[in-house]
């Protein structure tokens, strides 16, 4: 009997031994290992973000009356006039397209009188045709003297006011004098035509 017992306590003991095999709690090797993964990791995929794209800007038109600025008379130009400068004023009576472009120079005598110089850029057309075309006012014409390097000319005097154009390539300059009388509006405006014509002559 005593030795069942001895045989029982053995098994019991065996037993008790097989249950508490695992990971030793007081072994650091096994009791901190990592537990395996329970799911795949989390891939992050980047989409490659494309540069905007570039609005096409259209270039601003170049402004035709940059070519008239150097066919205009001057300060300088009319100093033996005796004039000064005054507000710019639309002056003359050509009439200009839709596509072209002007300068304008105003100045005033000391008498009040009024001189006005205008270039007209014509890029679409012909500047000896515009004059052809023009719907000036009929006037009396003023015989001036033929200008060298001129395409067409055409000068008349309508009551106190005298009116030259010059015409060359794309350029027509354009002349007003509006003076006390006609006869001394004429007479500035015959001073002043060498000076305006070497302008006009001089651009391409």
């Amino acid at each position: 009997m005593r030795h069942r017992q001895v045989v029982a306590l053995a098994a019991v003991a065996l037993v008790g031994l097989t249950a508490c095999e695992g990971p030793d709690p007081n072994n650091l090797e096994t009791y901190y290992d990592d537990p395996a993964p329970t799911s795949a990791p989390v891939t992050t995929v980047e989409t490659p973000v494309s540069p905007a794209e570039a609005v096409p800007v259209t270039p601003p038109e170049p402004d035709p009356g940059l070519l008239a600025e150097p066919a205009l008379l001057s300060d300088a130009d009319v100093a033996e006039e005796g004039v000064q400068p005054a507000s710019n004023e639309v002056a003359g009576c050509l009439a200009d397209g839709p596509s072209a472009g002007s300068r304008t120079a105003t100045w005033r005598y000391p008498s009040g009188s009024v001189l006005s110089h205008r270039v007209v850029v014509f890029p679409d057309s012909s500047a000896a045709q515009a004059v052809a075309d023009n719907e000036c006012p009929p006037g009396k014409l003023v015989g001036v003297p033929a200008q060298p390097g001129v395409e067409r000319q055409q000068a008349w005097s309508d009551g106190k006011t005298c009116t030259v154009l010059l015409a060359k390539g794309a350029l027509v300059s354009e002349l007003t004098v509006s003076a006390s009388t006609g006869t001394r509006a004429v007479d500035a405006a015959k001073r002043l035509l060498p000076a305006m014509t070497a302008k006009l002559t001089a651009q391409p």
